[in-house]
């Protein structure tokens, strides 16, 4: 459970351990607003993917079916810096299929935790894999990591591609092919 006045105690420490003056004009209330925007951004710690995942549709048609271009925002679990970008999701049916919408909130269920991209991108197929028992599923995450781009090597621009495959995209080159001709498309 996320603890707004522990969060509030926290920052009023962080801002006096670099020298700023909390109960000046400008800080007085930023405490508060930064409890409120970690219980926003950090959401995905009191959610399942299972919620979303749960509500299926049964289908004939055992096609791929991939949604691309999902944005999100995480943090970064290293340094508590954002990192943003795009999220593509694919499976393949065994004979149920969910809502398109349910993709994007399963990106951002585990996008909303601190996070490491490389996980977030198994968790979201390893989700997919248990909640909807495709054929096969596979997500390929680009993002831009803060901690890259603001301090450190400070290289704006790069982006970190991470992919993670279950089942038959696992198992087949040629399905891996397809999703990635179909990014393109």
């Amino acid at each position: 459970m996320i603890n707004q006045s522990r969060i509030e105690e926290a920052v009023k420490l962080l801002l006096e351990g670099i020298g700023e003056d909390v109960s000046r004009e400008g800080l007085a209330e930023t405490p508060a607003r930064i409890a409120r925007m970690y219980t926003e951004i950090f959401s995905g710690m009191e959610e399942n993917a299972g919620e979303h995942l749960s509500k299926v549709f049964a289908v004939d048609n055992n096609e791929m079916v991939l949604e691309k271009d999902i944005v999100f925002y995480s943090m970064c679990e290293h340094h508590m810096l954002p990192f943003y970008g795009k999220a593509h999701v694919a499976y393949i049916p065994d004979g149920k299929v969910v809502g398109l919408s349910k993709l994007a909130r399963t990106v951002e269920v585990y996008a909303k935790r601190l996070q490491i991209q490389e996980r977030m991108t198994a968790q979201i197929a390893d989700a997919i894999m248990e909640y909807l028992s495709p054929r096969g599923a596979m997500v390929v995450v680009e993002a831009e990591h803060m901690c890259m781009t603001m301090r450190g090597v400070k290289k704006p621009g790069s982006l970190t591609v991470s992919i993670a495959t279950r089942g038959v995209f696992a198992e087949n080159p040629a399905m891996q092919e397809q999703f990635f001709r179909l990014l393109k498309a």
